[in-house]
């Protein structure tokens, strides 16, 4: 949790900097900042590591507040799932956009 946490406070200012830079208005120049591998690359890197981090405190959570044995299995598995599926989505949303002609 901690290496994930210091990935996400080194890319949260270029992330945050880039949207209030670009916005999410113009489909046209989002598209052509996705096709800078660097850029597209990047937030990869971040959304990993933010689903990453979401899902290691929500065990956490579960693990310290949940006592049923059989509900904190099934918990921990949904929120694997949910965030794997999430985090699948996001990278081909991602790939999408930077391999869109």
């Amino acid at each position: 949790q901690r290496v994930s946490a210091l990935i996400l406070a080194l890319f949260t200012p270029f992330v945050v900097y880039w949207l209030a830079k670009n916005g999410l208005s113009d489909y046209a120049l989002l598209k052509a900042q996705f096709s800078n591998p660097f850029c597209s690359g990047a937030l990869v890197l971040y959304l990993l590591a933010l689903f990453w981090h979401a899902r290691l405190g929500l065990q956490v959570v579960v693990e310290d507040y949940v006592h049923g044995h059989g509900l904190e299995t099934a918990l921990q598995l949904a929120i694997k799932i949910v965030f794997s599926f999430a985090a699948v989505a996001a990278v081909l949303a991602i790939a999408r956009l930077a391999l869109s002609a």
